[in-house]
């Protein structure tokens, strides 16, 4: 008799009113606003202007959907185009699949595109996104459990996951791999805004940090988890995935440091407001925003006729 578990639910539809709304759906959303709003708060504290973030964001959120479901349908291919099969499922994204891997590529893409209308600098726009990033996957991985996927090896520890019978599974309990991934984003949450405090990470270290970090979690989890997927050299390809853009994350952090020390001063020109490492960290801390104060004394610099070299600076 099993005394503990984690229930899966009875449906992944959940009902707003009269507008039916998939949980998959609905986690993915939640974690995007989760994402924006720690974003916007950590951009202020460098130094940036309110609402850059989210302005961003409308170009890699989309591009970040369609590289997600890109890697999905082409690491899975078998799942849609075998004998059988219809392609046409594909495209149904809120019955879930989206590859973290190609979402984090082409989202960067989509970033880059943002950043360069604005005139910001992509690396330190990740920086402050990253620990968003990391509650996002925190909050999106729930979609999971709505759709009873992705789920682990069998178990009889009191917090495994209950599986109902379907055409594609098996009735059981299971590791709740969802839970596990759910909460090592967290922690890597946690330990990027930690590391960035005491170490005044800049020019993309804080990203790269978030990327080694999760990918170290990805790995394990990513060996309990039983349902198909491609394997090399007898690991699974996401697996190898995690590795190689661990190595890669890191090897990022050690030159970039050598490279590029410190972090930078002037993130974003047209907010015209340069923060120290002690200030950035007592803003974010306090969700402060000192811009109108910084816009305010330049202005004022500018009309005394001292503020020429500091204009100068601002707009390097």
């Amino acid at each position: 008799m099993d005394l503990a578990y984690i229930p899966s639910p009875s449906t992944g539809v959940l009902h707003l009113g009269p507008i039916p709304l998939r949980g998959y759906a609905f986690c993915i959303i939640l974690g995007v606003f989760v994402a924006v709003w720690l974003g916007n708060k950590r951009w202020i504290a460098r130094g940036g202007a309110a609402g850059t973030v989210a302005d961003i964001a409308v170009w890699a959120v989309p591009f970040g959907l369609v590289g997600g479901r890109l890697y999905h349908v082409i690491t899975d291919y078998q799942l849609y185009f075998s004998e059988g099969e219809n392609w046409v499922d594909a495209f149904k994204i809120w019955e879930g699949g989206l590859g973290i891997w190609g979402a984090i590529a082409f989202g960067a893409v989509g970033a880059w595109i943002g950043c360069r209308r604005r005139g910001i600098p992509l690396p330190a726009y990740a920086d402050a996104i990253a620990p968003g990033i990391a509650l996002a996957q925190a909050v999106g991985r729930w979609g999971n459990w709505f759709n009873q996927e992705l789920y682990g090896k069998p178990t009889d520890l009191p917090w495994a996951l209950k599986i109902t019978e379907s055409a594609n599974r098996e009735a059981g309990l299971y590791h709740p791999t969802f839970l596990y991934e759910s909460l090592w984003c967290i922690g890597v949450a946690v330990l990027v805004i930690w590391a960035d405090r005491r170490f005044e990470l800049g020019h993309g270290r804080a990203f790269a940090l978030y990327v080694a970090s999760y990918c170290a979690g990805r790995a394990w989890i990513e060996y309990m988890r039983v349902d198909e997927a491609h394997h090399i050299l007898g690991l699974r390809l996401n697996v190898w995935t995690a590795i190689i853009v661990f190595v890669l994350a890191v090897v990022y952090m050690v030159v970039s440091a050598r490279i590029r020390p410190g972090r930078e001063e002037i993130v974003e020109p047209r907010s015209r407001k340069k923060v120290s490492g002690e200030d950035a960290d007592t803003a974010e801390r306090d969700g402060t925003d000192a811009e109108p104060e910084a816009a305010e004394a330049a202005d004022e610099d500018v009309e005394n006729g001292a503020g020429n070299g500091a204009g100068s600076a601002a707009k390097g």
